[in-house]
Formats: C-alpha cells, sequence, structure tokens
C-alpha cells in the first residue's frame, strides 16, 4: 500500500474523517484509477488501525459525494464518468416532458486568455492568470437549446488544444478524467433569468429582448478544488432545468 494510506497517528476527530481524508488523497495520488476496487474495509481498518465501523463511515460519505460507489457482492469502486453518470448527476435541461437527452456539441471556439478578477475568484487562481476560454453549442433533437462558456485554469490543463477538445470520446467531465486524472465529485450552481447579447440569441433563435435561463457553474475535484468555471444560456422555450434533489443524493 502507498505512503497515502501509511499507518501513522491519525489527528482528526472523528476518526472517520481522517480515514476519508487519507483514502481521498490516495486517490487524487492515483493509487486507485476510475473503475479500480479499493481495498476491503477489513484490510483499510487493519491499515489505520482503526474498526470496520470507522472506515464503513468514512466510505459511506465517499459513496454519498458520489466519489466511490458499491457494487453489492462485488466490493467498492473507484467512480467513472460514464456517459449516462454524466447526463443523470450533472446535466439537467428537460423537455417539458420531463424526457432528458444526450446533447449533440458544437465547439465553437477555442482561446487562450487571461483569468478576469470572476474567474480569478470562481477558480482560486490569480486575476491574469492564463485559462483556456471553450465556446461550445448544445443541440437537443438537433435544435440548439444550450450555449456553454467554459473557463479553465491553464495550469490543470497544460496541453489542451482546440484539436485534443474537439474530438475528444465521450463526455467533457469523462475527457478531464481520462487525459488529465481529474475527476469531478461536485458542482455548485447558480440560477438567474437574463437578456442574451446578439451573438447568443442568434446562436439560440431567440430574440435579444426574450430572457433566457442562465446557470452560473463551478465544478470541484477532492477536496474542494474547483477546476472548471462555466456559464450556461439556455433557451427554455421548450426545454426547463429539473434538479431532484432526492434522487441525486440518494442515487
Amino acid at each position: 500500500m502507498s505512503d497515502a494510506l501509511a499507518g501513522g497517528s491519525l489527528t482528526f476527530n472523528p476518526l472517520y474523517k481522517e480515514v476519508k481524508y487519507r483514502i481521498t488523497r490516495s486517490l487524487i495520488a492515483g493509487e486507485w484509477k476510475p473503475g479500480d476496487a479499493i481495498p476491503s474495509e477489513s484490510r483499510l481498518a487493519e491499515s489505520f488501525n482503526v474498526s470496520v465501523g470507522t472506515v464503513r463511515k468514512a466510505i459511506d460519505e465517499l459513496v454519498a459525494e458520489k466519489i466511490l460507489l458499491r457494487q453489492q457482492g462485488r466490493g467498492t469502486f473507484v467512480t467513472t464518468h460514464s456517459e449516462d453518470r454524466t447526463l443523470y448527476y450533472f446535466f439537467h435541461i428537460v423537455g417539458k416532458d420531463g424526457a432528458k437527452e444526450t446533447p449533440a456539441h458544437e465547439l465553437l471556439a477555442f482561446d487562450k486568455c487571461k483569468a478576469d478578477a470572476e474567474a480569478a475568484r470562481r477558480l482560486g487562481i490569480a486575476r491574469g492568470e492564463r485559462v483556456l476560454h471553450i465556446s461550445n453549442l448544445l443541440k437537443l433533437a438537433g435544435v440548439p437549446v444550450i450555449l456553454d462558456e467554459i473557463v479553465l485554469p491553464g495550469s490543470r490543463f497544460p496541453d489542451l488544444n482546440e484539436t485534443a477538445f474537439a474530438s475528444r470520446e465521450g463526455t467533457i467531465y469523462a475527457f478531464y478524467q481520462a487525459r488529465y486524472g481529474i475527476n469531478v465529485v461536485r458542482i455548485n450552481e447558480r440560477l438567474s433569468a437574463a437578456l442574451p447579447d446578439a451573438r447568443t440569441a442568434n446562436l439560440l433563435g431567440v430574440r435579444v429582448a426574450s430572457p433566457v435561463l442562465v446557470i452560473k457553474r463551478v465544478a470541484y475535484t477532492y477536496h474542494d478544488a474547483p477546476v472548471e468555471m462555466r456559464t450556461s444560456w439556455v433557451n427554455t422555450e421548450n426545454h426547463e432545468y429539473l434538479s431532484d434533489l432526492w434522487k441525486n443524493e440518494g442515487g
């Protein structure tokens, strides 16, 4: 077992928080990749010199946070960003009838620029630091519905370019995970209504004078480290935002 899970004095109170921290630290270190099984609860308990119940409570929290996934009769695994999981947990735009579908995407722009005040604050970086700005148009049933303006810290995605982003397989979060080892484990979203500018209105097929839904999202990896800022402009003529908290929490 790696140094990340090596023994030593447990310092947090309650103890399960320290166990949770060390398991998370091992995930960050890459000891277990997405889809890998972690050691059994009894083995972890022996390594930490704590009870199985303490380990189980730590794992329970990591499962509730969608960082780990229990599979009955098989064990506990590191969560992967499959298309189904991303659609279920992170994509909240549905038809008026509640139907959800996987969007088709069109890359509109990929630029390197400097972080403004908002990006610096939300991404926890210095103002003026290099960032990547990506414009991505999402279509549902062939109709443009969402314009995503994505900002990424350049330090976390050092070699990312337009070709790599445009040719990715699967979802954006799966791409982050597979290429950079960045596992998005939670998002924070703020919703409002605003009038689109002329470019946004044209892309979404709405009038400039028609309010659209605006979703400001920050995506986080382990230890609440921000890895992406995203502003989504949504045409709600035939679609709406749905967040089923009980399902998302109960998973």
